[in-house]
C-alpha cells in the first residue's frame, strides 16, 4: 500500500497543521501515514505518493525545487479548514498535464468542484500603442485565452466527467491570479515547472498548496 509521508513532523504549529492535513488526505486516498523528521524529498521510497510538508512562512524557492518525481504538499500553519474546493493553475500554452491530472482526481475524491484558473497579460503589441487598448481587440485576446483554457481543460473533463470544473481566465499575472483563487479553495494545485509563480504564492495563502511534478 502507498504512503502519505509527512516531513518536519515536530510540535510546531506548521508541524501540527501539515501531520493533520495528511491525515485527512491518507483516508480520503485509502494511504497509509508516517512521518520522518529527517527524511529528504529526493530520497523517499517509492511508496511514497505523496509527501507532506510544512509550509515556508516566504522564501519558498529552495523547497520548491526539492520536488521530484512526486506531488509535495505544503502546509501553512495558519491553515483554516477552507471548503473542499479544489483550485489548479493551468498554463493554456504548455498545460502541467500530472498537475492537472492531480486536481481533477483530488476534487473527485472530495465530490467538489474544481476551479481552473488560467492567468494571461496583453501581448507586448498592446503596449507599444499610443492609445488605449481598443475593447474589441481586447476581447478577441481575451476571447484566444478561454479557448486555450477550453483546449487544455477538454481530455480531463471526458475523463472525469462528475467532476463540476469552473474555468476562469483572469487578465492579471499568474503569482495574484492563483493567490485571490485560494481565497475560495482549500487545495490550490501548481505544476512544478511553475516554481517561480509557486514561490511567489506559498506564503501569501491560507490553504494547502500542492507543487507536482512532471
Amino acid at each position: 500500500m502507498g504512503r502519505v509521508l509527512v516531513v518536519g513532523d515536530d510540535d510546531s504549529a506548521a508541524g501540527r497543521a501539515a501531520l493533520a492535513w495528511a491525515e485527512r488526505e491518507a483516508r480520503l486516498r485509502g494511504l497509509t501515514l508516517s512521518s520522518d523528521d529527517l527524511a529528504e524529498p529526493h530520497g523517499v521510497g517509492r511508496d511514497v505518493e505523496l509527501l507532506v510538508r510544512p509550509s515556508p512562512a516566504a522564501g519558498a524557492g529552495g523547497a520548491v525545487a526539492a520536488v521530484s518525481g512526486r506531488p509535495v504538499v505544503f502546509v501553512p500553519a495558519t491553515s483554516a479548514w477552507l471548503p473542499d474546493r479544489v483550485a489548479v493553475g493551468v498554463d493554456g500554452r504548455a498545460p502541467a498535464e500530472a498537475a492537472i491530472g492531480f486536481a481533477f482526481e483530488s476534487a473527485r475524491l472530495r465530490g467538489a468542484g474544481l476551479h481552473a484558473v488560467h492567468a494571461w497579460t496583453l501581448p507586448a503589441e498592446a503596449a507599444d500603442r499610443p492609445f488605449a487598448v481598443p475593447e474589441a481587440d481586447r476581447a478577441t485576446w481575451e476571447d484566444q485565452e478561454v479557448q486555450l483554457l477550453s483546449d487544455a481543460l477538454r481530455p480531463w473533463r471526458a475523463r472525469y466527467p462528475d467532476v463540476e470544473v469552473v474555468p476562469d481566465v483572469l487578465a492579471f499575472p499568474p503569482p495574484h491570479a492563483l493567490t485571490h483563487a485560494s481565497k475560495t479553495a482549500g487545495l490550490l494545485i501548481l505544476g512544478h515547472h511553475t516554481g517561480r509563480t509557486a514561490s511567489a504564492v506559498l506564503g501569501r495563502v491560507r490553504c494547502a498548496v500542492a507543487v507536482v511534478a512532471g
